[in-house]
């Protein structure tokens, strides 16, 4: 045993019905390695294939288990905060369900932390992805971590060990529009990370696609930078003192008598340019304000529809409502 202190993992499951006995058995495994007092969390983030009813049979034979099943599907990253709100112990570790990270990992990240380490995070040293995948998670990092205004380690994602203090920091930020790992780099506290090959999905197909990828590109960048905002301020310096060397060019050519550029196309040309900037900053803005949007709606997230083996002593939701229970 590492420890006696209580362990809480927390597991977002959307469409991984064949991955969870497996994920459970290597969990069970592990936890027992590390302390005898632990508990697993389980997500049902509204999955449409039968992960809700393979969770609930298996919770009957482990109390161990909390199955908490959303009413809908928010997102991975509000079905981790979810979780994390439901957990009880001086470290949660939150990992994604499809066994891309592995849970004998979470030795490794609880001796870290007994060292001291208040963070203890995976880093996707390599991934069995194609070379076009794998090219763009590690542009994506590296984009992120240049522009952001906090340091944001590279290629570390979800998959982590938080002390019961950060876990509470993270909490305690009230957006609803979150990024686990944003949050996390925001909390600050000591941190540190573990290298490991991130293998393929155990079961099923990529939920994501290219689309959800830029999207979730997009959102990141505009969550923890302000850089596309002074990308606008930037790209109008520099049509500003193009257009004005352009027109002293213009003229000093006028006035020497060599022939300017002239015509219809050279108006157009010029106006195409800058309708296409002005849309360029709209689009900018309009992403600042759909999240100022969503924001300001106040609306609560996860409506949790069913809760099996409440391990809390008060039982409430991350709203304090009282939550259902079986």
């Amino acid at each position: 045993m590492l420890t006696n202190k209580k362990i809480s993992v927390v597991v977002a499951c959307y469409r991984d019905e064949g991955s969870i006995p497996e994920l459970l058995r290597r969990l069970e495994e592990t936890m027992a390695r590390i302390t005898p007092s632990f508990e697993v969390i389980y997500v049902n983030d509204a999955s449409p294939d039968r992960s809700g009813e393979v969770l609930l049979e298996m919770a009957k034979e482990r109390p161990w288990l909390t199955v908490v099943s959303h009413s809908r599907n928010f997102g991975a990253q509000v079905a981790f905060t979810s979780g994390m709100y439901q957990a009880e112990g001086d470290a949660v570790v939150i990992m994604d369900g499809d066994l891309q990270d592995p849970p004998e990992l979470i030795e490794r990240f609880v001796s870290l932390w007994l060292e001291g380490n208040d963070v203890v995070y995976g880093i996707r040293a390599k991934r069995n992805e194609g070379m076009v995948r794998n090219l763009g998670y590690k542009a994506f990092y590296r984009i992120l971590q240049k522009i952001s205004y906090l340091h944001i380690p590279l290629d570390a994602g979800e998959f982590s060990l938080m002390d019961r203090v950060v876990v509470d920091s993270v909490l305690a930020c009230p957006e609803r529009d979150r990024l686990i790992r944003g949050l996390r780099a925001y909390a600050g506290f000591r941190q540190t990370g573990v290298e490991f090959n991130r293998p393929r999905r155990y079961w099923g197909e990529s939920t994501q696609s290219l689309l959800d990828y830029i999207v979730w590109a997009y959102k990141s960048f505009t969550s923890f930078s302000l850089f596309p905002l002074r990308l606008i301020s930037i790209v109008s310096f520099v049509m500003f003192f193009l257009l004005a060397f352009l027109f002293v060019f213009y003229l000093v050519a006028f006035m020497l008598g060599y022939p300017a550029p002239s015509g219809f196309m050279t108006l157009l040309g010029v106006l195409l340019m800058l309708g296409a900037i002005i849309l360029f900053a709209l689009g900018i803005i309009g992403e600042y304000l759909a999240r100022l949007f969503i924001e300001v709606k106040n609306r609560p997230q996860p409506i949790i529809n069913r809760l099996v083996n409440d391990q809390r002593a008060r039982p409430r939701d991350w709203l304090g409502r009282a939550a259902p229970r079986d």
